[in-house]
């Protein structure tokens, strides 16, 4: 053995044999009448101390969770923020106009029969002749969009909703100028089209404006994915389409 660890060893045992020493003298000191006393009241303290420790420490994890709890709110605070400024960003285009009211003083300045002539609603337009009114899908009011449940629609948004009917209005109006095209102006690709769209017609479309996922693959960007099918089931739900099933295909009608 090395001298140093010897000497390691020998400081060792000394430093044991001073504790055993100090620990003797301390039960030695609680035998005294005078310092028992002082023992006494300083265990006492100890307790009290011991119990303001707990209360401290109760207190820190109730600041600790508090402060979770605030963080949570924050961070949720945050993401409704964006949410709104995206919407303040975002404003659609296509929400309902209201009419402006007409005043009531400037009416009854004019003749019964005049007053009765301007309030009459203007004849609708006819379309050019030759080309046919198609029929399209209305977006979705707020109110409406209110009322889709909230597992149905997820996190999408009102726009997102109208977005993907501004597309398959798209659709059905290039597959159908596609059909009332004249057969004598059509080239190959075109014809291939027209054939198909008569191939799908049954008798439940008949007289129906409706398409099929290849349509919206041929003249819309659209992903016919997952989430495209969420967005058909919320038109199915808020009754702008219906399913008309048969031959392996699903026809989706402008209801």
């Amino acid at each position: 053995m090395d001298s140093s660890d010897l000497e390691q060893l020998c400081t060792y045992i000394n430093e044991k044999i001073g504790n055993i020493k100090h620990t003797l003298s301390l039960r030695n000191c609680g035998h005294k009448p005078a310092l028992k006393t002082i023992l006494n009241k300083i265990g006492d303290e100890i307790i009290v101390v011991n119990e303001i420790l707990n209360k401290l420490e109760s207190e820190i994890e109730y600041q600790e969770q508090t402060n979770n709890s605030l963080k949570e709110l924050c961070e949720s605070l945050e993401e409704d923020y964006r949410d709104v400024q995206h919407l303040k960003e975002n404003v659609p285009a296509h929400l309902p106009q209201v009419p402006a009211p007409q005043s009531c003083d400037k009416g009854s300045e004019l003749n019964p029969k005049e007053s009765v002539k301007d309030m009459e609603p203007a004849p609708l337009s006819k379309p050019p002749r030759g080309q046919r009114n198609i029929k399209e899908i209305s977006f979705i009011t707020s109110d409406e969009f209110n009322g889709i449940p909230a597992y149905m629609k997820s996190r999408l948004t009102y726009c997102q909703i109208n977005d993907v009917i501004k597309e398959i209005n798209k659709a059905v109006a290039s597959k159908y100028q596609i059909v009332h095209q004249p057969k004598k102006s059509m080239n190959s690709a075109t014809r291939n089209l027209y054939h198909r769209f008569i191939e799908e017609e049954t008798k439940d479309t008949k007289g129906h404006y409706f398409i099929v996922e290849a349509d919206i693959k041929e003249f819309t960007a659209l992903k016919v994915d997952k989430r495209f099918h969420v967005m058909l089931n919320i038109l199915r739900h808020c009754k702008r389409l219906s399913e008309v099933r048969g031959g392996r295909l699903t026809r989706y009608v402008i209801t």
